[in-house]
């Protein structure tokens, strides 16, 4: 790997990894004092709730990394319920750099806390959401056992109350719906619900121009260009394949946000039939409506959870040496899966 005024040097080959600051061998999911499970199943659940989602199942499974045998996985997730709301979170984290697991960690065991807490959370979802990820990260910066200069995560969730849903994104995490198109058609299609934050989209770009950061690929010595990425103006640093996320406070001065963005539509049960939330271990590889198809193939969100990490893991073997941290929850919408 060589950037303008950089020799090639031992991460020359780990393309995909989010940040490629450093040599530390414990980036990207090196040893932290604070980590999620190496890898968590949660059974398909079935919930008391009023609101569109009948079922629900989530799984998180570490990757692997031949240069780092002492790995641990990075992501996160969360699913829980507001009774006094009818609503449920669906949330899925990806932390990276040194620090990256502390930081989805941090969020993982506050952020439907604070939420549910906040004032506005009965009538502004957003709001709430909003305030609450906005307090829970500048408590992680200021936490002096975590180091963010280097590390984060990003953030995706679904929020449905009822038959509203409501996307919160920052970075490239995603969530996607599974929907019919006309009467009497039972093939399922996908909808990209939340869009992935890459630093070479047009107003993420202007953005970080305007803070004084920059954005470029890396150029291989073989001549493959990696992701764009942000950098400082003055160094070749973070080297951030994303243009937000939570802490990464050196990336952050070069224009990258920790501002959520907001995608919302109410559910239609005539056409709306499922939801994926996963990190970009299942996206890098497998297409949105590749998705969707495995989902709708398996009629149960418990075993297509397992489906859809172990084709994550396949397709990540046959391009990569190796296999990036991997969430994913799947929801059924009215009965779908229960058909």
């Amino acid at each position: 790997m060589k950037t303008p005024n950089q020799k090639p040097g031992p991460l020359a080959k780990i393309r995909r990894r989010l940040t490629v600051t450093g040599a530390t061998p414990t980036i990207d999911g090196g040893v932290s004092k604070l980590s999620v499970n190496d890898g968590q199943k949660i059974d398909s659940m079935q919930i008391p709730l009023e609101c569109a989602v009948n079922e629900y199942s989530g799984i998180t499974e570490k990757g692997h990394a031949p240069y780092n045998p002492r790995k641990k996985n990075q992501d996160a997730l969360i699913m829980t319920g507001d009774a006094n709301t009818n609503t449920l979170i669906l949330c899925v984290l990806d932390g990276h750099g040194e620090h990256g697991d502390s930081v989805a960690v941090a969020f993982q065991n506050s952020l439907a806390k604070e939420m549910i807490n906040h004032p506005a959370w009965k009538t502004d979802v957003k709001t709430a959401s909003a305030e609450a990820i906005e307090k829970i990260e500048k408590m992680v910066i200021g936490n002096y056992r975590i180091d963010t200069e280097f590390s984060g995560t990003t953030l995706s969730m679904a929020i449905i109350r009822g038959n509203r849903l409501t996307g919160v994104n920052i970075g490239d995490s995603r969530v996607i719906i599974g929907k019919v198109h006309g009467t009497g058609n039972t093939s399922l299609v996908a909808e990209e619900f939340t869009h992935d934050h890459k630093p070479d989209t047009p107003k993420e770009k202007e953005r970080i121009l305007a803070a004084g950061g920059r954005v470029f690929a890396v150029e291989y010595d073989d001549g493959i260009d990696g992701p764009p990425r942000v950098w400082l103006g003055h160094m070749d640093v973070p080297g951030l394949a994303m243009s937000r996320s939570l802490g990464d406070s050196v990336a952050h001065t070069a224009g990258v946000s920790s501002v959520p963005e907001f995608t919302e539509r109410d559910l239609d049960p005539a056409t709306d039939k499922c939801l994926v939330i996963a990190t970009d271990g299942l996206w890098e590889f497998v297409s949105n409506q590749e998705t969707i198809n495995m989902v709708a193939s398996v009629k149960s969100p418990a075993v297509s959870v397992d489906v859809l990490v172990k084709e994550a893991r396949k397709r990540w073997l046959e391009e990569e040496q190796v296999i990036d941290d991997t969430t994913v929850i799947t929801a059924s919408l009215f009965g779908y899966m229960n058909a």
